[in-house]
C-alpha cells in the first residue's frame, strides 16, 4: 500500500429484489466505487459487502464491521454507491453520518454526489449534523415524557431504595431490610445518636443516612424531576414518624 495516500473503506450492499429489479449487482457497485476513490486519490482499505441484506436498519454483519473500523480511525473515508445502499432509515443515516463527522471519517455518496471535501460537501455535513441533533432532543423529551408520565401514574423510576425489592418494575417490601429501615428512623427520633454514628451503626457515611432519611419512597411517594407523586407501593414508615424526623433534621 502506497502509505501516503488516504485510505478509503468502501461498502456496497444489495438484497435480492435489488439486483433483479434494478441491477445494483456488488460487481457494479464495487468497481465504480473504486475507480471513483481512486481519481480522488485514495488507497482502498477494505471492501465491506453485505449481499442480501435489507437496509431498514443497520444490523449488518459488514455494516457493524465497517462502523467499528471506523470508529477506531483504520481509514479516512467511506465510499458508498448510493445513499439507500447505507440505509433507507433516514434517522439511521443521519445519526450515523454525524458520528463519522465526530470520527473525522469523510463519507463520499457517488449518486448523490455527496462528499465532504469541498464547501458544498462540509455544508451538508453541517446540516445532516444539526438534524441529528434535532433527531437525538426528540428522543430525550419522548423519553423524559414517558418517565414523567410514569412517575405521575405512581411507577417508579430506578433503582430500588434498602428495604424495598424491584420485582417486575414494581417495589416490594424487603420484610427484613424494611424492619432495619423503621429502626433507623426510630432511634433517630427518639435517641441522641448523632447523625455520625447512626451512618456507622448502619455502615452509611453520614451523607448516606440523611439521604435515606430524607427519601420520601418510604412514605409512599415517587418523584422525578422535582415532581413528586403518590406512587403505587406500600409505605414503609408512617407519615407522623417522617415529618417528626425531617423536623429534627432540620435543628
Amino acid at each position: 500500500m502506497t502509505q501516503n495516500k488516504p485510505l478509503a473503506a468502501i461498502y456496497i450492499r444489495v438484497s435480492t429484489q435489488d439486483q433483479a429489479q434494478h441491477g445494483f449487482s456488488l460487481d457494479a457497485q464495487e468497481e465504480s466505487l473504486i475507480n471513483y476513490a481512486k481519481v480522488l486519490g485514495y488507497e482502498i482499505f477494505k471492501i465491506y459487502r453485505d449481499e442480501g441484506k435489507s437496509a431498514k436498519n443497520l444490523n449488518r454483519p459488514e455494516m457493524i464491521e465497517l462502523l467499528k473500523d471506523a470508529e477506531q480511525k483504520k481509514f479516512q473515508a467511506i465510499f458508498i454507491y448510493k445513499l439507500d445502499r447505507f440505509s433507507r432509515s433516514l434517522k439511521d443515516l443521519i445519526l450515523t453520518i454525524d458520528k463519522l463527522k465526530d470520527w473525522n471519517i469523510d463519507f463520499i455518496s457517488l449518486q448523490d454526489k455527496i462528499e465532504t471535501a469541498s464547501a458544498s460537501g462540509k455544508l451538508m455535513f453541517q446540516i445532516i449534523g444539526a438534524f441529528a441533533e434535532f433527531e437525538r432532543n426528540i428522543i430525550g423529551d419522548r423519553t423524559k415524557f414517558g418517565m414523567e408520565r410514569k412517575a405521575k401514574e405512581g411507577g417508579f423510576i430506578t433503582k430500588a431504595p434498602k428495604g424495598y425489592k424491584l420485582i417486575n418494575k414494581e417495589l416490594i417490601i424487603d420484610k427484613e431490610e424494611s424492619e432495619k429501615i423503621k429502626k433507623i428512623f426510630e432511634e433517630f427520633l427518639n435517641s441522641n445518636i448523632s447523625l455520625t454514628q447512626l451512618a456507622k451503626k448502619n455502615n452509611l457515611t453520614t451523607t448516606g443516612i440523611i439521604k435515606l432519611l430524607k427519601n420520601t419512597t418510604y412514605i409512599g411517594k415517587v418523584k422525578f424531576a422535582n415532581h413528586e407523586s403518590e406512587g403505587n407501593h406500600e409505605p414503609i414508615i408512617n407519615k407522623q414518624l417522617f415529618e417528626q424526623v425531617q423536623k429534627k433534621l432540620a435543628i
